[in-house]
């Protein structure tokens, strides 16, 4: 679990160093990507299919919206530099906004999975939740791979 946030944050902070053009680019590279092997794994049927997507798509923009504003303020926060310098009392409010962060995105799933429960079969929405683990680690590896190219 400290993984998959870890990774969650790193794969976040990496969209925020793009460029906004960038960063509307690699996200629809995703997307697609997303797309093609959500497809494959969850083996929806054509009804499944047309009313998952946009409940997921929801889903994954607002998550995406939800990183990508809250790190932004975390992220200048958690340099070393600052983070040495830090109070207790800075620290105690970084950590309220990581906590909060945390509580909202977990809400949003739960919101999701209640959402999916009447248009999929509970083994399907288990299948998604193996596909974003199976996805997620299939991205880093393929990030990985890229850097070892360098």
């Amino acid at each position: 679990m400290i993984l998959k946030k870890i990774f969650l944050l790193f794969l976040t902070i990496s969209f925020c160093s793009y460029a906004q053009d960038g960063l509307k680019e690699k996200k629809d590279q995703i997307k697609a990507l997303k797309v093609k092997f959500f497809t494959s794994e969850l083996e929806l049927s054509a009804s499944e299919s047309e009313k998952f997507w946009p409940i997921y798509n929801a889903y994954d923009d607002k998550q995406f919206e939800i990183r990508h504003q809250k790190v932004k303020t975390y992220r200048y926060q958690m340099r070393d530099n600052i983070l040495s310098k830090m109070s207790e009392r800075e620290a105690s409010a970084l950590l309220s906004q990581i906590e909060s962060t945390d509580e909202e995105l977990y809400q949003l799933k739960k919101s999701l999975i209640i959402d999916l429960k009447s248009i999929l079969p509970k083994v399907k929405i288990i299948k998604l939740k193996k596909a974003e683990e199976d996805f997620n680690r299939k991205l880093l590896q393929q990030y990985k791979d890229k850097q070892d190219r360098k």
